[in-house]
């Protein structure tokens, strides 16, 4: 009988169990290990920093409107993991299909060349055998390409899961700095408002200009620019928040672009217009609260100081021209900047509005609708000149009659510029009801020479009643939550020779509406109110008779920021 016929079926086997083995034992022994190592080796090093002044391609510059680089968390990181998966699947691919495959199996083994060095076999089994070992080295690679890509599968899922939670971390840190600045500023009842002309409107959250180079954020807050500091673009690090220091920035609004002061967005604001007619003493008026709030600083716990250089500007000029003319110029222009103060009284402060207006402007419904400031108002100072009033000029006698001319009266009784400007209060803020109102009768020095009319006295709104203006008293007190009267000489408190009583008479109707929005002054005044009319009643009792006004005492008129 012949030789054996050689089994090609037998043969295949052996070669396959061969190869499945080689594979195998090369995959788990050394291809797959290596397949890891530079796949995790180059996903780090597409974290790793670049070398300072190289471009680094990962980074794409931000060309949004705010001047400040988004923080890693909200785009950066995702890009770098991106980055990271990308180098780490193109490892295993050029591993894969350009050095195995091809250069190993295709280019080396299959011609009888050692695998790792590319040296040609000395003798011809050796280069059979190498090429016995290219199936199973091709094996190798494939399972140790697919198993590697299923492990760098498992640590891509766990690190998104942990770049997810660093994303909510850093998201909860930013809506907690934002809920804890918004909860602070309700409790302190902080509403942000544009102090300027043409604009009064509200925002919330002022625009903060870098002090390196002067760029305007407008989203310095915790958010995707960074949960605790913004990186503007030159570099410099700025507070998101007021507690970390945001209130040392230069601040403007967002609307007019104008400057607002530091107290600005960490204050309480009090808005108080000055409501009158032409010529009824309201810029007298507001000269006469200054300085009274000034003299109370002097005597109590009260500090009073400008909100801004132009507010102590506008009140040093104020100050010049009573002393030059003994009068204030008529208020000039359409809207009223308003004059800032902060006033303080132990650890509670507030950022003060006063707006002085022309009294042109709240004489009819269209020109009082203008005044966009009125919407914010938290009280109203009704600055009341009684000799405009006909039915007080129809009772004087001929002699008070030119006394009251040289007074310069108001164009418009109280009645009338109260009617004037009332409806359009409510429409503008809505809430007139809930507003107090402190009515200033002006010119109690010309009102104290008049023999035709009672002298002013306390309880204010009874002498007002018994001249012929109990309508208006009604009125305030059926229109506002509270109304307070007070009779006052501007002329008296201000200038070089000023009452110091009557300075701190002025002040009275502003601390009282302070003392409405929880700032505790009200004390204050309540004091020099029952001290007053202690002192008036050994007059009344004597029969009101007229007595000349105590001594001035000395005054300087020049104010600084910290009266």
């Amino acid at each position: 009988m012949g030789a054996d016929v050689v089994d090609p079926v037998l043969i295949a086997r052996v070669l396959g169990t061969l190869t499945g083995v080689i594979g195998v034992a090369v995959c788990l022994g050394y291809g797959l290990w290596r397949f890891l190592a530079l796949a995790l080796s180059a996903a780090w090093a597409a974290f790793r920093t670049r070398p300072p002044g190289g471009s680094d391609p990962r980074i794409t510059p931000y060309a949004g409107p705010e001047p400040a680089r988004p923080a890693y968390w909200a785009g950066q990181m995702w890009l770098d993991a991106r980055f990271a998966g990308q180098a780490a699947a193109l490892t295993v691919w050029y591993l894969l299909t350009r050095h195995w495959l091809n250069e190993v199996v295709r280019r080396r083994l299959l011609r009888g060349r050692n695998g790792q060095t590319g040296e040609l076999a000395d003798n011809g089994f050796g280069r059979l055998l190498l090429r016995v070992l290219a199936p199973g080295t091709a094996l190798a690679a494939v399972l140790s390409a697919l198993l590697s890509s299923v492990l760098l599968a498992g640590v891509a899922l766990f690190f998104a899961v942990q770049l997810a939670l660093v994303l909510l971390a850093a998201l909860a840190g930013a809506l907690a700095g934002r809920a804890a600045e918004r909860l602070w500023k309700l409790v302190l009842g902080i509403r942000m408002k544009c102090p300027y002309p043409e604009c009064y409107r509200p925002f919330p959250l002022a625009v903060h200009l870098c002090p390196a180079c002067g760029a305007a954020h407008r989203e310095l807050r915790p958010g995707a620019f960074g949960a605790l500091r913004h990186v503007c673009r030159c570099g410099k690090a700025l507070p998101t928040t007021l507690m970390a220091g945001r209130r040392r920035l230069a601040a403007r609004c967002p609307h007019c672009d104008r400057s607002l002061p530091p107290a600005v967005g960490t204050t309480r604001v009090v808005h108080l217009p000055l409501i009158g007619g032409t010529s009824a003493g309201k810029t007298m008026l507001l000269a006469a609260m200054l300085d009274g709030l000034r003299s109370w600083s002097h005597e109590s716990r009260l500090t009073v100081e400008y909100a801004s250089p132009d507010d102590l500007r506008e009140a040093n000029t104020l100050g010049l021209q009573l002393n030059s003319t003994g009068w204030t110029l008529k208020t000039q222009g359409g809207q009223p900047r308003a004059l800032m103060l902060l006033v303080g009284y132990g650890r509670r402060r507030r950022l003060l509005y006063l707006y002085d207006p022309m009294g042109e402007s709240l004489r009819d419904a269209d020109t009082t609708r203008g005044q966009g400031y009125l919407a914010h108002a938290d009280g109203v100072l009704l600055v009341t000149d009684v000799l405009a009033a006909p039915v007080v000029r129809r009772a004087l006698h001929a002699g008070d009659a030119e006394r009251a001319r040289q007074a310069r009266p108001a164009d418009l009784g109280p009645v009338e510029t109260y009617a004037g400007f009332t409806g359009e209060l409510q429409g503008l803020g809505g809430r007139r009801g809930r507003l107090p109102v402190a009515a200033v009768v002006t010119k109690r020095d010309a009102l104290d020479r008049l023999d035709s009319l009672p002298r002013p006295t306390e309880p204010v709104e009874e002498w007002l009643s018994g001249i012929g203006l109990d309508e208006l008293v009604r009125t305030l007190g059926h229109d506002f939550a509270a109304a307070r009267y007070w009779v006052v000489s501007a002329r008296a408190a201000t200038g070089a020779g000023a009452l110091d009583s009557e300075r701190r008479r002025a002040a009275e109707p502003v601390l009282w509406l302070l003392s409405r929005t929880g700032l505790r002054v009200g004390r204050l005044a309540r004091e020099h109110r029952e001290e007053r009319e202690a002192q008036d009643r050994p007059a009344a009792a004597a029969g009101g008779t007229r007595t000349a006004p105590p001594a001035p005492s000395a005054h300087h008129d020049e104010r600084s920021n910290t009266p």
